[in-house]
């Protein structure tokens, strides 16, 4: 899809990364186009799921979460599937924000969210190594965050 997006598809996603909730009127004049087509174009990103979803950032600190942690995962591949089983448990464990399937040391790239170190101790002891499948863990923990940017790293102004 990204060969056919043009110099005005490009603008409408670099200020909805910035801003999703920009009504269509202001899009359209940042844009230079009427509201018709500006939401038109809008319309067919979101069909052509160029544009996902549209969330609410909300800050893990004001609601009580304060351990951000990764996870590297090896899982032990002599289980019968292996992958499909673990898969399967990280889907139920709303903790884990992030899985990654990696290359390197280790199979899988966890990122979780919690309130305290005594509730990340639970899930891992209680919750992530009762995990058949996973062979070994080893967590990361974040100490703070420098950079957290949506806005993905592209041309937006299309020029080569």
């Amino acid at each position: 899809m990204s060969d056919k997006l043009d110099k005005i598809d490009l603008s409408i996603l670099k200020i909805l990364q910035d801003n999703s909730k920009i009504t269509n009127l202001d899009l359209s004049k940042r844009i230079g186009l009427s509201p018709a087509p500006t939401l038109e174009r809008v319309k067919k990103l979101e069909q052509n799921e160029v544009i996902q979803s549209y969330h609410a950032k909300v800050s893990p600190e004001a609601i009580g979460l304060m351990v951000k942690t990764f996870v590297l995962v090896s899982l032990d591949w002599r289980k019968n599937q292996a992958r499909e089983n673990f898969l399967e448990q990280v889907q139920i464990i709303d903790e884990i924000t992030e899985c990654y399937i990696i290359t390197g040391e280790a199979d899988f790239l966890l990122k979780i969210v919690c309130k305290d170190i005594p509730t990340y101790e639970r899930l891992l002891f209680k919750t992530l190594q009762q995990i058949d499948e996973i062979e070994r863990l080893k967590t990361l923990m974040t100490l703070s965050t420098v950079k957290d940017v949506k806005r993905l790293p592209f041309d937006y102004d299309g020029e080569a």
